[in-house]
């Protein structure tokens, strides 16, 4: 029989065994960029609905769109070095009890963005889910080297699902929002295509590096980062945001494009995740100055 204290140990490694089915990490993202477009939807502060329930209802989607996607995955994980320890490929967990978790989290979110919210925001989300959970996951992300590209469409969603928590509607600023995320994830990701292009060979997922070429790759990673510069001065074109914002936009841009520019001209083995790396830094303090901005407009 376990004693007290083993049992007090088992309990946080069983609960940390689903947290990990949420992808932590990447739902903190989403959720930080659906947070921003609930306060910039609004002049001052937004109201407590959408700013607790909708940013708890889209966070709760998110990971139930992780957990669906580690299900789904399970076989190609089992064959990466990157992924191979999570819960369904270690059997830590069954894919039963991950997709009744998943479910879960879904049924929960949807009934607090629906009741909660509103339908739209509900809508929304529920179409995001299924475009990153299904649609990427089982046929783009298999058929073609522009997976990425085309799914990034569901992970660029959370700031407009925000800005639709406080209005009621797609705002055009919502989709400015939605177009770096979008144009942000092919640098971002074909990095660490780069870095694990053995692995994705390995299980047969065509990403970029794989079908096209790591010295292909480098110079898709350099356009988009030159593209997302260009997107990024929008909010400040437009007028949506002010000089703070600015300011900040630039000195992160010049920093990605360095580290572009430097993965193209180098054959360094630690440059694709060190963009990788700074890639997700960049996006979280650009939305951050963003907000800064917003509540501090010079």
């Amino acid at each position: 029989m376990a004693t007290a204290s083993e049992c007090a140990t088992a309990a946080p490694a069983a609960w940390r065994r689903y947290y990990e089915l949420t992808k932590p990490r990447v739902v903190a993202l989403i959720t930080f960029t659906a947070l921003v477009g609930v306060l910039l939807a609004s002049p001052g502060w937004p109201p407590l609905g959408p700013l607790i329930w909708g940013t708890l209802g889209i966070a709760l989607a998110s990971a139930c769109a992780a957990a669906i996607n580690h299900v789904l995955d399970r076989r190609f994980d089992e064959q990466m070095a990157r992924t191979r320890s999570r819960p369904l490929p270690t059997r830590q967990l069954t894919e039963r009890r991950a997709l009744v978790f998943a479910a879960a989290l879904g049924f929960t979110a949807m009934i607090i963005l629906a009741f909660l919210v509103n339908l739209l925001t509900a809508a929304l989300t529920f179409a995001s889910l299924i475009g990153y959970a299904v649609i990427y996951t089982v046929w783009l992300k298999h058929a073609t080297p522009q997976n990425i590209v085309i799914g990034g469409a569901a992970g660029a969603a959370p700031p407009v699902l925000g800005w639709a928590a406080v209005t009621h509607s797609v705002d055009p600023n919502a989709l400015l929002l939605f177009l770096i995320i979008f144009v942000w994830t092919p640098p971002h990701f074909w990095a660490l295509a780069i870095a694990r292009k053995d692995e994705y060979a390995r299980a047969g997922i065509p990403m970029l590096p794989v079908t096209h070429g790591v010295e292909h790759t480098r110079l898709q990673v350099l356009l988009y980062t030159v593209l997302l510069c260009v997107v990024t001065l929008m909010p400040f074109l437009t007028g949506m945001s002010g000089l703070i914002y600015l300011a900040s936009a630039l000195v992160l841009n010049a920093r990605f494009l360095y580290f572009a520019l430097a993965l193209k001209l180098s054959a360094r083995q630690d440059l694709p995740m060190r963009v990788f790396r700074y890639s997700v830094t960049y996006l979280m303090w650009l939305f951050a100055a963003l907000l800064i901005d917003h509540y501090l407009r010079l």
